[in-house]
């Protein structure tokens, strides 16, 4: 009788020996899936404050309708380059639309710079549902709508936070005269990995942002700004984005800013004199 009591405890102890690391293993695998089918709503926040030019405080600022290759319309800032200046295209993080914009819009005027902004698809008033296609592809109509409207015009790019990776992806889609990333992650895979639960996100991603990867096909110049108290995009991120960016190439790192914050100050100074340069018509060659 014991003995048949210690033989039932035996294979007892051995069932909750295996069924505890199935178990785990079949809920490492429900989160893996549940990660894959929500990363869009985890990663963008369509939506958001939708106004006209004037009431964010930015009038002279023209509203236009963007049209992309697959048929989206984009809300547009648009305001024209003086007469041999450049223009610069401006993509916001997430969250914001383009009423969080206005800051930047005047910055780049008063640099005497062309701009164009826009909210993605499914931010603002803008059609569509967001994704690194649908991003890309956006950022694609950007540029081709300045080229356009102001075909003597070279084309700078500016992206902050998740619009580093669309400025990145433009610049290797279309002939940019500059990189300018404000904040920027190495790859979204790293983003996830550092912020998240430990999972395969390489495996997982269909949203990948890979900068680190695209960065060094771009052959024109990139200016990275940092700040060194960023718990968003830590600094470690932006010096590999660095690291792997061709030459040539700026990083300043800003001490005691935070995200986004390094877009103050000397650091923005010089910025805009980067951008002013990058996009200055160049001189005609003699024979």
């Amino acid at each position: 009788m014991f003995r048949r009591l210690g033989v039932i405890g035996t294979r007892r102890r051995w069932v909750a020996v295996l069924v505890a690391p199935t178990l785990a293993i079949v809920l490492y695998g429900a989160v893996c899936v549940w990660f894959a089918l929500n990363q869009r709503a985890l990663l963008y926040t369509p939506g958001g404050v939708r106004m006209t030019p004037r009431e964010a405080g930015v009038g002279w600022v023209v509203a236009v309708d963007i049209m992309t290759e697959d048929g989206e319309r984009l809300d547009g800032w648009w305001s024209p380059p003086p007469a041999g200046a450049g223009t610069v295209i401006y993509f916001h993080g997430t969250p914001g639309t383009l009423a969080g914009t206005a800051w930047h819009l005047i910055d780049l005027a008063q640099a005497g710079l062309g701009i164009l902004a826009i909210d993605y698809r499914g931010y603002g008033g803008s059609t569509g549902t967001p994704s690194e296609g649908g991003l890309r592809a956006d950022a694609r109509a950007a540029f081709d709508f300045v080229r356009a409207a102001a075909p003597q015009s070279r084309v700078a790019v500016f992206g902050e936070s998740l619009g580093t990776g669309v400025a990145v992806g433009l610049a290797r889609d279309r002939a940019v005269a500059g990189v300018l990333l404000n904040a920027p992650y190495a790859s979204m895979a790293r983003h996830w990995a550092l912020h998240a639960p430990p999972l395969p996100y390489r495996l997982l991603l269909t949203e990948r942002y890979d900068s680190e990867a695209l960065i060094g096909g771009i052959g024109v110049p990139v200016m990275i700004l940092q700040g060194k108290e960023d718990d968003a995009t830590p600094l470690a991120e932006a010096r590999r984005l660095y690291a792997a960016a061709r030459e040539p190439k700026t990083m300043i790192e800003v001490d005691g800013a935070g995200h986004l914050m390094a877009w103050a100050g000397d650091a923005k100074i010089a910025a805009l004199a980067a951008l002013v340069s990058w996009t200055a018509r160049e001189p005609p060659h003699s024979d």
